[in-house]
């Protein structure tokens, strides 16, 4: 069987107001990433002027400012330059956003025994937890 060191990685893009997440949005990843579900492997800091100029922060750069100052990435550099300019044209000029790389760990032991079995993931597609939350409530009407 494939044994890998990591599972899929996933960019999470997470927009807020002002220029770094209040405690609320730190305690937020705390949780996840203490869950273990996810491993953090790189964290940047976006934020886009009223220009539209962007600013990308590394966590080593903002971390004590923002509530970070602990946290140990994983496995920095998997978030690329087009990455960012690519994720950021969906971030409103004048506020900012946290874009995290995280491994779903879930998925590691899946994807190795896919590779084994000469299988793979052939596409996916996220349904966002506001979208899934009102379409079963309409349903359960």
């Amino acid at each position: 069987m494939a044994e890998f060191t990591y599972g899929p990685v996933e960019l999470i893009l997470v927009g807020f107001e002002g220029e770094r997440p209040g405690p609320e949005i730190v305690q937020a990843f705390e949780e996840v990433i203490d869950s273990g579900a996810v491993r953090l492997l790189d964290l940047l800091f976006v934020t886009k002027s009223p220009e539209g100029d962007l600013e990308v922060l590394e966590l080593e750069d903002a971390g004590d400012a923002i509530g970070f100052g602990e946290l140990v990435l994983e496995a920095t550099g998997l978030a690329s330059v087009d990455d960012v300019e690519e994720l950021a044209a969906d971030i409103p000029a004048g506020s900012s956003a946290a874009l995290l790389v995280v491994e779903l760990v879930w998925a590691k032991s899946l994807a190795s025994k896919l590779a084994a079995g000469r299988g793979a993931v052939i596409s996916t597609e996220r349904i966002p937890a506001p979208v899934v939350n009102e379409v079963l409530a309409l349903i359960a009407e």
